[in-house]
């Protein structure tokens, strides 16, 4: 049992003055606070710091951005309530801030928090941000930063023969190139993702080893499984029923319409914009371009290098004209429905770091303070829970994280024996693509799915995959 000199008065040990080499040898322990967008993330983290020494790290990859602040929803200074935040708001909006480059910051961040006796809580629904923070082994890492991994000599001596040197050289990077040398690695990505397909052809070019076999030998054991991860992590997840979540974001977007969303969109509205790219990702941009264009072409031939009055945007002008207010409405309604989409893909995949990588997510419910919000229902239902769930992290000091075979039923199997890599088409739904066996077992115990199928049966076709 640990002395008590060793913990602060929130019962957090002290790094500095621990004594037994059990402890002090163990892994930073860290609060991970995950949930869909708009479930009160960052309030909880905020609330919990009445209990504990906390210092946020986000983990949302819109919010690092600079701007946008009304769109990604960032907590202004007043309300974080002399809270310090880290990452929020640092990132220029011109670069793109890969999940490796969260990573790295936010690792270098827990240490310096560490050692000020601090509890570092990690705030975001980005998760596979959260994913490549807490694993020891990143997905899209290229082969130069899986150097510290050490990997096996079958992947590759260290030392690469002339001959594979210069094909490196002269690879060429695209799609189709990627699809003939190893369509099962194509079929996992986008063919415009260039950046997963410049990974995965340079982990041939650099190690002559094609990126399906590399991947499935190396990232199955090592990314995310929750015996292996790099912090002992407690995982807290904001949920709420979607029915509430879905009314609670159309909701929002309203609010953040009134609080000058679309000029904030105006201010880096550019036609010719990647928008694939760093801040120009975020839900809220694109679905205002066909406005924006129709809008701000007016009068001026079409040219938009000359500056627009901001106070042209006034919404009650614009919806006072016909046709501007349909345009308006529609994208407003898509930045709602892209929203909604997004909630349950968050959901989704929180549902698959428990079932594929057994991660111990302890679930609160603001169901109830989504629903009509009360300081005491917020209180009862969210804050107390977790500050319960966080002090048993301490007193027990013992690794939260259960036994992977032991977890939701899915026992025998290790990560490399699931079928994550095998793509399955749904006949039913339109062709639509599903990557993995869990994926495609989800899929088709879908409500949606289900329906059309037995409206397909009902017409007679049944030469159709379930």
């Amino acid at each position: 049992m640990e002395s008590d000199s060793c913990r602060d008065p929130n019962g957090i040990p002290n790094p500095k003055e621990e004594e037994n080499p059990k402890i002090s040898n163990s892994k930073p322990k860290v609060v991970v606070i995950m949930g869909a967008t708009g479930s009160g993330k960052s309030r909880l983290a905020i609330d919990l710091a009445s209990q504990f020494p906390i210092e946020i790290i986000n983990a949302d990859s819109m919010q690092v951005y600079e701007g946008l602040d009304v769109l990604t929803n960032k907590v202004p200074l007043d309300d974080q309530k002399g809270v310090p935040h880290h990452l929020l708001g640092t990132i220029s909006p011109m670069v793109e801030f890969t999940a490796k480059d969260f990573r790295d910051s936010a690792i270098s961040l827990i240490n310096d928090i560490t050692s000020r006796n601090h509890l570092p809580v990690i705030v975001g629904g980005t998760n596979y941000y959260i994913q490549a923070l807490v694993s020891r082994f990143l997905l899209d890492d290229s082969p130069v930063d899986t150097d510290e991994l050490s990997l096996d000599e079958t992947y590759g001596d260290k030392q690469q023969p002339n001959e594979l040197i210069q094909e490196q050289e002269n690879f060429i990077y695209s799609y189709d190139n990627l699809k003939d040398l190893d369509p099962v690695a194509a079929n996992r990505i986008h063919p415009n993702d260039q950046r997963k397909i410049n990974q995965y052809l340079h982990i041939y070019a650099s190690s002559g080893v094609l990126p399906s076999k590399y991947l499935q030998e190396k990232t199955m054991e090592n990314w995310g499984n929750a015996d292996n991860l790099r912090f002992n992590c407690c995982f807290i997840c904001v949920d709420a029923s979607l029915h509430v979540i879905d009314k609670y974001v159309d909701k929002r977007v309203d609010q953040m319409i009134d609080s000058g969303l679309l000029l904030e969109v105006y201010d880096i509205f550019n036609p010719d914009a990647d928008y694939t790219r760093g801040l120009r990702q975020a839900i809220g941009v694109r679905e205002f371009e066909v406005f924006l264009k129709t809008y701000l072409s007016k009068g001026q031939n079409g040219n938009f290098e000359s500056p627009i009055d901001k106070s042209k945007l006034n919404m009650n002008e614009i919806l006072s004209i016909p046709g501007e207010k349909e345009l308006l409405q529609d994208a407003i309604d898509k930045v709602k429905l892209n929203t909604r989409r997004l909630v349950r893909r968050q959901k989704r995949r929180l549902i698959r770091l428990q079932t594929l990588f057994g991660w111990n997510i302890h679930y609160v419910d603001a169901t109830e303070c989504l629903s009509c919000f009360t300081e005491e229902s917020w209180t009862t239902n969210v804050v107390k829970p977790s500050i319960q769930i966080i002090k048993s992290y301490f007193e027990k000091d013992i690794n939260l994280i259960p036994d992977f075979n032991a977890t939701n039923g899915v026992k025998g199997l290790t990560l490399k024996e699931r079928d994550l890599w095998t793509q399955h088409i749904c006949k039913a739904c339109g062709n639509k693509v599903l990557r993995g066996g869990y994926e495609w077992e989800q899929h088709k115990q879908g409500r949606n799915h289900r329906k059309r199928v037995c409206r397909l049966r009902k017409s007679g076709i049944t030469a159709l995959d379930e």
